[in-house]
């Protein structure tokens, strides 16, 4: 990461919500075209989220402790804030100085941009002003939330904006949380109506409808130069299993996360 940052841009998408296991069937079953042609070897990788929902994952990514590998670690990190005694600090880690990871790429000379969607970023309230407040800029707007059909198309339309006003030397964080998996997601399924709710089946469909429209993504962020792209869940959500619904709760559904890094070549 020493040799990425300051080299190529840097794209962080959190796909507020997604199961790992709605994830990995819709990869293997081919319903995830886009994504797929980036994920290493077409599947996801399974880890653990580092909090239960939105705001308490966000607050420690952003402090450099991605989702964990799901496997007896330590797990040496991408990022990391320095300080004395950490084990998943190696040699390849971006280590920075500041409080955050989002002011140290910053410090390096980034342009950081957040583009919002779930109520943790709406800046309509003291609490929906820190995570976007981390930024040098953020957007969020009615279109980009939870109730919005077509909140990922927004989201898109505006990274295309944003990407494409900035100077060509700016080097470029950008973050976006997809809100269309979180409740209520049930209109993204064809059919479906208020009062039969969401399901796993509508989180399904609303996964398939972000696939849709992220290849403009990738496109913006790897249209100047090199992108390196995290794409991850930030926590799972239960729907009925084991009696349990929602997440802030701590069953696999909800801890256990999808996620890859890679690589966006320039298309110029």
């Amino acid at each position: 990461m020493n040799e990425v940052v300051g080299r190529d841009d840097l794209l962080l998408l959190t796909l507020d919500t997604l199961r790992h296991d709605v994830a990995v069937e819709l990869a293997a079953a081919g319903r995830l075209p886009n994504l797929t042609a980036h994920l290493p070897g077409g599947t996801w990788e399974r880890r653990h989220a580092p909090g239960n929902f939105t705001y308490a994952s966000h607050q420690a990514m952003f402090a450099g402790f991605l989702p964990t590998p799901a496997a007896p670690g330590p797990h040496p990190r991408l990022f990391a804030a320095r300080f004395a005694g950490s084990e998943t600090t190696a040699d390849r880690t971006f280590v920075f100085d500041t409080p955050d990871l989002v002011s140290g790429l910053a410090a390096h000379g980034y342009r950081t941009v957040c583009i919002g969607g779930v109520g943790f970023f709406n800046k309509q309230g003291a609490l929906g002003g820190v995570l976007p407040g981390l930024f040098q800029e953020s957007h969020w707007e009615p279109e980009f939330g939870v109730a919005s059909p077509t909140s990922f198309e927004a989201q898109v339309a505006r990274a295309e904006k944003v990407v494409a006003e900035l100077p060509a030397e700016q080097r470029l964080f950008l973050f976006l949380n997809a809100s269309a998996l979180h409740q209520p997601n049930w209109f993204h399924l064809p059919g479906a109506t208020r009062e039969t709710g969401d399901s796993r089946v509508t989180h399904a469909a609303a996964l398939e409808y972000i696939d849709a429209h992220v290849g403009r993504l990738f496109g913006a962020m790897s249209s100047r130069r090199r992108c390196f792209a995290i794409v991850c869940s930030d926590h799972g959500t239960a729907y009925g299993d084991d009696g349990y619904t929602g997440h802030r709760l701590g069953h696999d559904s909800v801890w256990t996360v999808p996620y890859s890094h890679f690589f966006l070549e320039p298309t110029v």
